[in-house]
């Protein structure tokens, strides 16, 4: 009969083992900022470029009074209302490049990851490819949702003859969005564990995505909690970055502006690195509880 296995805890000796074989970070670090480096700079361009054909001083941007949420509320509504079309426009040719850009860079950085973790399994850079291209669309679809949830909410609450709802349209939309994230974490596992089903069985990508419907009530369960308990990790991770970036704060005349400015980078890139490292770690797990269940079957 086979002992339960505890996935929290298997977490721990796949941290440990991750962290003693840097190089499976360092593979996730680099594709993850091959494409976001590039990324950045493109969306900086496209974005001066709007501004210069619309500018914000139109819309009193950069005159916001702090004191008065519900105008800002109501400027920042006309301005994305007047900068919409504009965006659509750009979108329309810089989110395809993004999306096939982050398409195969992912799935070389994941088939990278794979071999270094399994070396004596067939390296499928293309395989990889169609199972990333399909995590992105489902990614889309979750977040194109969520968007248009959002749009609904802020119809219900901003865009109003009279004064805008502002608390309801933050409560409701800090609701909605860790709804939709605690949803990414219980429906995605079958996308995120196609790849090890490919690389470990020899699938194609087709029998990779409908075989991770069938794994079991106990696989299948295991890859849901470690999803869970990885959200709430990247959440942490946020949230420590956030505090390492304002601990400093009051001592800002003793630093200067240069020092505080140096911190805030340091806590971005140690959030950065250190979900880039948690991936590694996912990765890692979802490799053993294969082994677990999957090959004990076999």
């Amino acid at each position: 009969m086979q002992k339960p296995v505890r996935g929290t805890q298997t977490l721990v000796d796949q941290m440990s083992w991750v962290w003693s074989h840097a190089s499976l970070t360092a593979i996730e670090v680099g594709w993850r900022w091959l494409f976001g480096i590039p990324f950045l700079f493109l969306l900086a361009r496209e974005l001066r470029l709007i501004f210069h054909e619309l500018p914000p001083v139109q819309f009193g941007l950069y005159s916001l009074d702090p004191t008065n949420p519900w105008q800002i509320a109501r400027q920042v509504g006309e301005a994305w209302r007047a900068y919409l079309p504009l965006i659509s426009a750009h979108a329309a040719w810089f989110l395809p490049v993004a999306a096939l850009s982050w398409i195969l860079l992912s799935a070389l950085g994941r088939s990278l990851m794979l071999k270094r973790m399994e070396p004596g399994r067939k390296w499928r850079p293309f395989a990889f490819f169609i199972l990333q291209a399909s995590q992105f669309a489902f990614f889309a679809a979750v977040f194109y949702s969520w968007w248009r949830m959002m749009g609904a909410i802020a119809a219900a609450n901003l865009y109003l003859e009279g004064e805008p709802n502002l608390v309801g349209y933050l409560i409701s939309a800090v609701l909605l969005t860790l709804t939709t994230y605690v949803a990414w974490a219980l429906i995605s596992w079958p996308v995120l564990v196609a790849p090890v089903l490919l690389h470990m069985e020899g699938l194609s990508p087709w029998a990779a995505i409908t075989r991770s419907f069938r794994l079991g009530r106990g696989f299948t369960g295991k890859l849901v909690e470690i999803n869970l308990v990885m959200g709430i990790v990247r959440l942490a991770l946020i949230v420590l970055a956030s505090v390492l970036s304002a601990a400093p704060l009051p001592f800002g005349e003793q630093l200067g502006n240069s020092s505080l400015k140096t911190i805030t980078v340091l806590a971005v890139l140690f959030n950065f690195v250190g979900n880039d490292y948690f991936q590694a770690v996912r990765l890692k797990s979802f490799v053993e509880f294969w082994r677990t269940f999957r090959n004990a079957q076999s």
